[in-house]
């Protein structure tokens, strides 16, 4: 599982023209799950996205009084906005044109995606999403810029 995490001054999703998603200040990430996550017993699965969610959530990314990255998402106050993205399981080391055999099955990598906004909305239950499968467009400010590759 990756997620690439920005940090935003704001950040949204359109779907034919529609806004489906968006957020200010606060983390827009780009979630992909790779074949491995696929494979993984139903248990672990929920295992390693209940983590990832933590993790996100608790990542400090965010500054302090002293201007120093101490603070996560929901202690700054933001936002989340988890934009589903098989292309970051690409393989990318060889040639010049990326390869996604290494990327989990459309089916499954739905359900892991549904999975895992269903785990970060328990923790924060204004995040809002992109549409899995859907030709997204996507907007965002990038505050620093700040981006983090996180993986499981």
């Amino acid at each position: 599982m990756i997620c690439l995490l920005q940090r935003v001054t704001e950040a949204s999703v359109r779907v034919d023209e529609l806004t489906i998603g968006s957020i200010s200040h606060g983390l827009m990430v780009l979630v992909g799950f790779e074949s491995k996550d696929a494979e993984l017993s139903a248990e672990a699965s929920a295992q390693q996205l209940n983590k990832m969610a933590d993790r996100l959530l608790g990542y400090r990314v965010f500054a302090d009084d002293q201007d120093r990255m101490n603070l996560n998402v929901v202690q700054a106050g933001g936002c989340v906005l988890l934009v589903p993205q098989f292309t970051l399981a690409a393989e990318t080391s060889k040639g010049l044109r990326p390869g996604f055999h290494s990327a989990a099955p459309p089916e499954a990598a739905k359900d892991l995606f549904d999975q895992f906004v269903l785990a970060v909305k328990q923790r924060l239950p204004a995040t809002q999403q992109g549409q899995f499968g859907a030709d997204m467009k996507v907007a965002l400010v990038n505050d620093g810029p700040v981006t983090f590759w996180l993986q499981l």
